[in-house]
This record gives C-alpha cells, sequence and structure tokens, in this order.
C-alpha cells in the first residue's frame, strides 16, 4: 500500500501551485502552472487583466480552471500515485470571488471524467472575469456601506476592517449596481478560496471564516453575516453565500470526477480552503503572541490576537488555526521600494554600504526619527519624507548614515504601533518571524529588538535563522 501523502493548493495571482507532502512534513512532489507563459491563450498580464479605467482588476475564471486540469494532467504524466492522497486543501488569493450561474450546482455534481474540468464548466459563471484584491474600483460601495450601518469605525467593530475597496462586499454591491440582471442570474458566490475547494468537492463549499472575514459582510465575533451589511450591498445575499464554516472543517469526500479520472481514492478528504494570508498565518505556525512580517515589495505584518480592538487601520481576521482568536493584519506600501530607494541616495546603490552604516549608527538614532513613504501609504495615509531631530523640530535632510537608520527604525517602530492599536501585545514567549527579500539582510534584521525592548521579561538576543529566515528569541 503506497505511503499516504497530502495535498497543499495556491491558487495566487500568477500562478497555480501544488505541493504534495508525507506523514513527516517531508516535500514529494511540487509543481506550478504559470498563467501568463503556460496559459497565453488568456492574454493576462501577471495573472490579471487591468482595465481602462486602471481601476478595475480582473482574472478570467476559466483560467483558474483550465489550470488545474493542466497541472492534474502533469502530475499523472509524472507518474503521481493519487491513490495515497488521504486529504487536500489550500488557499486562495484574498478577496477576489467568483459568482455561479443558476444551474452550475448540478454541472460540477455531475462532470464528465472524460472531459476536462474547464469544458464542463465553460458555461457555469455568470461574471466570466472576476474581481481580485488589486481592484480598486468600488470607492462609492465603501462609502455607502460605511454610511448605511454608522460610520467606518462601527463597520471595522463589526467585521474587522473598515470598508475597502477590493473587500467582497463592496464588489458585490457594484455589480449589483452595475449589472442586477447578471447578479440576478447568480447562484452561489464563491471566495478564490472555497471556489478551489469547489471544484475538489463537486459541490459548493462553503466560505471559511478566516477568508470570510476579509469581506465587509462577517460578524467576527459571532462568526455568521452581518445582515445590515448584507442588506448593503444586495438583496437575498445571505442564500448566495451559503452558511460560513471554521477554516479547518472537513467538508467532505473528494468528487468522483477525480476518482475516475486521476484516480484519487473516493476516500480523499477535502478540507475547506482559506485565504493566502490566513494560511501564512497556519504554515508559519504563529502562535499566541507571535509576529510575522513579510518585507517585500510592501511589508505585511500579521499577528495571533486573542482580545482584538479593531480600528480604522489594519484588519482583524478570525484566527485559521483556532476559531475562538484572530489575527491582525497590517499592510504597509512602502517597503523594499522604500529601502531600496535610500540604499540608492544614501550608500551608493550598495546593501553593504547600507549595512555599515546601520551598523555606525546607534539604537534610537540619538533621538533622529524619520518617516518614510514615497507613494501614498495605507497605514497610515500619509505621503511624502517627514524628519524629527531630537528636539522634536522637523528638518529638511539627515546625515546619510543618521537617515538610513531612522528609515529602518522609522519602518519598524510604526509596525508595532499600529499592532498595539489593534490589540496586540509582547508576551514572554513572543517570537518574531520575518520572510520576504529584505529578511536576508541581517543589518536590517537586527533592528526588530526595539520592537520587543522595553519589556523587561525579553531580555534574550534577537539572532537570525539563515535556513529559513527566522528570528526568534
Amino acid at each position: 500500500m503506497a505511503a499516504p501523502c497530502y495535498l497543499g493548493w495556491d491558487f495566487s495571482t500568477q500562478q497555480l501551485k501544488v505541493i504534495a507532502i508525507d506523514e513527516q512534513l517531508r516535500v514529494i512532489y511540487e509543481d506550478n502552472v504559470h498563467f501568463d507563459k503556460d496559459l497565453p491563450e488568456f492574454k493576462t498580464q501577471s495573472g490579471v487583466y487591468i482595465h481602462s479605467d486602471r481601476l478595475t482588476v480582473t482574472s478570467p475564471v476559466l483560467m483558474w480552471v483550465k489550470a488545474l486540469d493542466m497541472i492534474l494532467e502533469k502530475m499523472k504524466s509524472s507518474g503521481f500515485n493519487f491513490s495515497q492522497v488521504r486529504a487536500l486543501s489550500g488557499a486562495g488569493q484574498q478577496h477576489g470571488s467568483v459568482y455561479w450561474k443558476k444551474g452550475s450546482m448540478q454541472i460540477l455534481k455531475n462532470a464528465s471524467a472524460e472531459l476536462p474540468l474547464h469544458q464542463s464548466l465553460q458555461a457555469c459563471f455568470s461574471v466570466s472575469n472576476s474581481p481580485i484584491w488589486m481592484d480598486s474600483s468600488t470607492a462609492s460601495q465603501c462609502s455607502a456601506l460605511e454610511k448605511a450601518v454608522g460610520g467606518a469605525q462601527h463597520l471595522a467593530s463589526i467585521t474587522g476592517s473598515r470598508a475597502y475597496e477590493r473587500f467582497t462586499g463592496n464588489q458585490i454591491a457594484k455589480i449589483y449596481g452595475q449589472n442586477p440582471e447578471v447578479y440576478m442570474e447568480t447562484e452561489r458566490i464563491s471566495l478564490v478560496s472555497s471556489f478551489a475547494a469547489s471544484l475538489f468537492l463537486g459541490a459548493y463549499a462553503p466560505i471559511d471564516y478566516s477568508d470570510g472575514s476579509g469581506m465587509n459582510l462577517l460578524q467576527i465575533w459571532e462568526k455568521v453575516w452581518s445582515s445590515s451589511c448584507l442588506d448593503a450591498c444586495a438583496p437575498g445575499l445571505k442564500e448566495k453565500l451559503g452558511c460560513p464554516v471554521p477554516s479547518h472543517s472537513v467538508l467532505g469526500p473528494i468528487s468522483p470526477y477525480y476518482s475516475q479520472r486521476y484516480g484519487f481514492s473516493p476516500d480523499c478528504k477535502v478540507v475547506a480552503f482559506t485565504g493566502d494570508n490566513p494560511a501564512s498565518l497556519a504554515g508559519m505556525r504563529l502562535q499566541e503572541g507571535d509576529i510575522a512580517i513579510s518585507l517585500g515589495t510592501s511589508d505585511t505584518l500579521f499577528l495571533w490576537i486573542q482580545e482584538p480592538t479593531p480600528a480604522l487601520e489594519g484588519h482583524i481576521l478570525c484566527n485559521p488555526v483556532d476559531s475562538q482568536t484572530y489575527m491582525a493584519l497590517l499592510c504597509f506600501k512602502n517597503g523594499s521600494l522604500m529601502r531600496e530607494r535610500v540604499r540608492d541616495d544614501c550608500a551608493s546603490g550598495s546593501w553593504d554600504e547600507f549595512s555599515k552604516a546601520l551598523s555606525s549608527t546607534v539604537a534610537g538614532n540619538n533621538g533622529n526619527l524619520g518617516f518614510y513613504f514615497d507613494v501614498m501609504e495605507i497605514t497610515p495615509e500619509a505621503v511624502g519624507i517627514h524628519r524629527f531631530n531630537k528636539d522634536n523640530q522637523k528638518v529638511s535632510v539627515f546625515p546619510k548614515e543618521v537617515e538610513i537608520r531612522a528609515l529602518i527604525e522609522g519602518q519598524f517602530m510604526a509596525k508595532r504601533i499600529h499592532a498595539e492599536k489593534l490589540g496586540y501585545k509582547v508576551m514572554p514567549r513572543t517570537r518574531i518571524l520575518a520572510t520576504g527579500g529584505a529578511s536576508h539582510n541581517r543589518k536590517i534584521l537586527q533592528l526588530y529588538r526595539p520592537l520587543l525592548k522595553r519589556y523587561a521579561e525579553l531580555e534574550q538576543k534577537v539572532i537570525y535563522n539563515p535556513t529559513s529566515s527566522c528570528l526568534a528569541k
């Protein structure tokens, strides 16, 4: 009998990825389909269509289905033994939505194993191009939603976030407002994550709590849809969304389609899929009090919180690992591009020189502090370069080495301040886990310690694990 294994899927913006692990968590297979390169017939750029208004951003639903067909055929050709798969789950790009046309449930359930799935489903979607997380075309819908529930802070108190243009409730409101006949023809609305799970289940998969809390529709405390938010977006919406479930729910056995076409065991279980951000918290094995920071083009901070306090900046999501707790998510647009610009201006484009400058200055930068926003920031909503000396006077320029430390310390302290506003507390066993491009710079990472410094119980050194890009005590 073949050794058991488990499949993980990632329906991301630019590609579909799969990984198989054994019971010791060892990777035994991995592959991907890159949308632009491997599916050129859809003519996407970085997996998306950017519309003429430069605000509307969508992706073709059938591209995702065809990518699944393609990767399964690649696995079959490689000799992968599907019968050994005991369970599968996965993640989808957060905030994207899929609109199933009336009658699609029966088509999905009865798909012929003689055909690729995308051929069976080609007429199943009332909206052929799904709005995704990059879309920013729903400003008027956001304003209407906040007004309907009593303001931005009240909406955040209900759903974990103020109204955001990419959030699904506002996208649904736009579709209903512009194309009510399309909305009325829609039988079910999925997130990308629950859509992906539906493909494997052969039935409409429920939305999980964690991804559902990124919609401006879920009451994060009670884990049920908010009637006031639903009513503000579109009529009859509760029935189109179905009932949300815990993120670790076993939804049922895999569809017979996969057993007949690929040889999956009929006993293979489909576990609820979730959003990519909650999946990152689970995948990095965060615990209460931990901080995870992705230092990429934008910087993303997410953390495990017991008693959150939703605010106008940042997001509170239901924790995918423990349904009784929460995760906080903060996004900072001025991340690596800002660090690279200061590197170019102050260190001749050299990371080595940049690191030397950090080493030549002291923690606290002798009271000099800076806030650096080349583009309009998300958290907080601000733009421009703002420098202050030790006397709290605004100045126009710093020496180069002071500028470099002011940038890094300012970025890190902003993360801590906004995390604490959301209810985060440093704990005796707190760890900081760093990933992303800038996590390879050890000098930058060592400045994380000020995030913890004022807590007397955390006197251990922050150390860097080059294998996992992990900061620990």
